[in-house]
């Protein structure tokens, strides 16, 4: 619960956070009198500024704060005046190695992101929002969090906003050419989980061959997208896990609107089903480092631990002469966080071997952009699909 105060009366409601950060330690409500100026300075010391104004004021808040923020780190446009700061940690990160420039980039982001989740909106028991110009985001809302519990709580504006954001592609879906012909193939991604928009990875699965079409096992199953493309191929039975309920859920969704699910059997389950399969498929997250979010998990993987896992039981869990294959980006390599040695250590210990690996360049936008911080890493990135066997 927070508190605050409000016409001399204390005011409580449940605090909701999907990245699980703690509330504010001070809250102070706020509206459409407070300066920009003022407000990115009560953000930076970690107050929370509890929105009773016009809603939309809100928004242009969060837009003014979120250019100081971008001029603070370097990243404000050709118009913003630079500062100092700015310059420094421009410096700094010129001078750094791969590595040390990626921590500087995560440590920027989440400094960026604690003053963007200052602005905070009140929300009824309903999930309505009781300001002036507000929207009506309930069913947003009862999609990402299930249906209203009748309390008061309050979220950062940040939030609700990526909220609504996924409940419109939740709508729209992204077209996954790999499936065949639209309509049907489009893929429905709930909140909080991943959207497979970097398609290169879903077309080296559907292009390499399949070495048996009776049985695969799909670790990790997400939105379903790599399930629904197996059975598309013909693979008659593919048993799908994750640990996630709400990629569970989206899963099941997806791969019933696309006329697969009796092919599919969803298990939530810690990487491996049981039993053994002639094929065997996982795209783990590429990145070893810490996720800030529970999407984020899908990315970074502290440690290495979903791709160690599989690769240390992969053998156990496959049919004599079958193959698993391991999606993955290169990405850590070039971040200098994990060496393609150590990979192949992992490989090796694992008592597999490496049957062929076929590859290709992302086309994401970043991977094309000169002004992110990481360019280096991502113009040189490579997926793969890495077929393995057990040795």
């Amino acid at each position: 619960m927070i508190e605050w105060s409000r016409q001399g009366q204390i005011q409580q409601a449940q605090w909701r956070s999907e990245s699980g950060a703690p509330a504010p330690r001070r809250v102070v409500t706020a509206d459409d009198t407070l300066a920009a100026d003022t407000a990115y300075r009560m953000a930076c010391e970690g107050t929370g500024l509890l929105w009773q104004g016009d809603f939309q004021n809100a928004r242009m808040l969060l837009q003014a704060l979120m250019r100081r923020a971008d001029a603070k780190s370097g990243k404000a446009g050709k118009s913003a005046k630079p500062r100092k700061s700015a310059a420094k940690a421009a410096e700094k990160a010129a001078a750094a190695t791969p590595a040390e420039a990626f921590h500087l980039h995560r440590q920027a982001q989440a400094q960026r992101a604690r003053v963007l989740a200052s602005v905070l909106i009140p929300l009824e028991g309903d999930y309505s929002i009781d300001l002036r110009r507000a929207p009506d985001w309930r069913h947003a809302c009862t999609e990402a969090w299930g249906p209203a519990t009748g309390e008061r709580s309050v979220a950062t504006l940040r939030e609700l906003l990526g909220l609504v954001g996924a409940h419109e592609w939740r709508k729209k879906g992204v077209e996954v050419p790999a499936l065949g012909a639209p309509p049907l193939n489009r893929i429905h991604p709930h909140y909080g989980v991943f959207s497979p928009v970097r398609g290169e990875y879903v077309g080296l699965v559907a292009d390499t061959a399949l070495p048996s079409k009776t049985l695969a096992f799909d670790i990790g199953v997400g939105t379903g997208v790599l399930s629904a493309v197996l059975a598309r191929r013909g693979v008659q039975r593919v048993v799908a896990t994750d640990q996630d309920p709400r990629a569970l859920a989206c899963a099941r969704e997806n791969l019933q609107r696309l006329g697969v699910m009796p092919q599919v059997e969803l298990l939530q389950a810690d990487l491996f089903p049981p039993g053994r399969a002639p094929l065997v498929v996982c795209n783990p997250p590429w990145v070893p480092a810490r996720a800030s979010s529970p999407i984020e998990h899908a990315v970074y993987d502290e440690g290495s631990r979903m791709l160690k896992g599989f690769l240390a039981g992969l053998s156990d869990h496959l049919e004599p002469g079958g193959e698993g294959w391991l999606i993955l980006s290169d990405l850590a390599e070039h971040l200098g966080l994990r060496p393609r040695t150590q990979l192949l250590e992992w490989i090796a210990d694992a008592g597999l071997v490496v049957r062929g690996r076929h590859d290709v360049k992302p086309h994401h936008a970043k991977a094309a952009d000169a002004g992110d911080a990481l360019h280096a890493a991502r113009a040189a990135e490579v997926t793969s699909l890495w077929r393995l066997a057990a040795a």
